[in-house]
């Protein structure tokens, strides 16, 4: 978990260019303290109680994602699920996932536990950005 105060918030906003809107700044806020990736329907449900409508939060986290603000992830359900970049002034790089397949709980993995995310493959196939580890968690 993250601890990143409001003026911080507003800083990022600015220095990317978007206004610090009182929705952006609960929805980066939001995103800021959270341990995991949330979908567009968990970060509206949280926002809901401040008047923040889902159209809002859906704009809201497209334009975070497009300044770099948030990393965007689709974790082989349909879901695009949104993280916060930056941690404590500093870039926080991909790193993998873990999705059980039981409840659906998304976690994130330390990256050290993976030697280099962004694995160069053999015989021209490709570069890795994203690892996702599938399993049971332990509470299922």
């Amino acid at each position: 978990m993250n601890d990143v105060n409001p003026a911080v918030i507003k800083d990022l906003l600015r220095q990317s260019g978007l206004r610090a809107t009182p929705a952006r700044i609960a929805t980066l806020s939001l995103m800021s303290h959270s341990s995991k990736p949330l979908s567009h329907s968990e970060v509206a449900v949280e926002l809901q109680s401040l008047g923040v409508d889902k159209a809002t939060v859906y704009r809201n986290l497209n334009d975070l994602v497009s300044v770099n603000l948030l990393r965007r992830a689709e974790l082989g359900d349909h879901v695009w699920r949104f993280e916060f970049v930056h941690t404590g002034g500093q870039e926080c790089s991909p790193h993998p996932h873990f999705v059980c397949i039981d409840c659906g709980t998304v976690s994130c993995i330390h990256e050290n536990y993976v030697q280099d995310a962004r694995l160069i493959l053999d015989n021209d196939i490709g570069t890795v950005t994203e690892v996702l580890f599938r399993g049971h968690c332990n509470n299922c």
